[in-house]
């Protein structure tokens, strides 16, 4: 399971919500790897670390569907907000969530 950091200690913005399509994805680098921001249909934003749990493929070339995205190399399912594969792959791994605020319609990674 996820900890979500509560207090980063230092938000960066990262462009505006609507650099991301409805149903897409960015991917940003940070010093600490790639960082996956998703743009949901009903327009909610989530950020994870770039790379599926089972081989670490690049989640921002996923197909975002719902509040989930598919793995570009094996489709599987990740859930947005928890980072957990869903459905059969439940349980077998977890891509971490970062932390993510939408302040003025601009995007800020948190970072501890």
């Amino acid at each position: 399971m996820n900890v979500l950091v509560k207090d980063p200690i230092a938000w960066t913005d990262v462009g505006a919500v609507t650099d991301i399509p409805l149903r897409g994805a960015r991917r940003v680098p940070t010093p600490d790897g790639d960082i996956a921001i998703f743009r949901t249909g009903d327009g909610k934003v989530f950020a994870l670390k770039d790379a599926c749990p089972h081989k670490g493929g690049p989640l921002s070339q996923g197909i975002v569907h719902g509040h989930a995205v598919a793995c570009p190399l094996h489709n599987w399912s990740i859930d947005l907000a928890s980072g957990e594969p869903m459905g059969a792959d439940r349980g077998k791994g977890c891509t971490p969530v970062v932390p993510l605020e939408v302040r003025d319609g601009r995007l800020l990674l948190g970072r501890s």
